[in-house]
């Protein structure tokens, strides 16, 4: 059980350090973006799994506030795959509507093909 939660932390942290290497890596806002919420999401369900398993392994040993612990991370879950994917929804329509554009070329319904200028 030990080991199994070992590697949901592993994961967990892989995924957060891909999110963090997202960040500095892409070319724009919305890449960015879509890297760090899709890579940060991962890793905090592999880490709150790690905690639920944690503290359902500490209730089988009989430890009865890891009980407490797993359904306040499974809480935790829950906020975060709401919040999440909403919060970037708002600002990557938030940096749309102020005018800033993807650094290649977009298909836009309503304005037909949008170029940013490269540096």
């Amino acid at each position: 059980m030990v080991i199994f939660i070992y590697v949901l932390l592993g994961i967990g942290v892989l995924f957060n350090g891909l999110g963090s290497f997202a960040l500095l890596r892409f070319p724009d806002v919305f890449t960015r973006l879509h890297g760090a919420t899709k890579c940060t999401t991962f890793g905090s369900i592999f880490t709150i799994l790690a905690t639920v398993a944690y503290g359902f392994w500490g209730v089988a040993r009989g430890i009865q506030g890891d009980l407490t612990l797993a359904i306040h991370a499974l809480l935790a879950l829950i906020a975060l795959l709401l919040t999440n994917p909403t919060g970037a929804h708002a600002i990557a329509r938030g940096a749309r509507r102020s005018g800033v554009l993807p650094k290649r070329a977009v298909v836009d319904a309503y304005e037909g093909y949008k170029f940013e200028e490269e540096e």
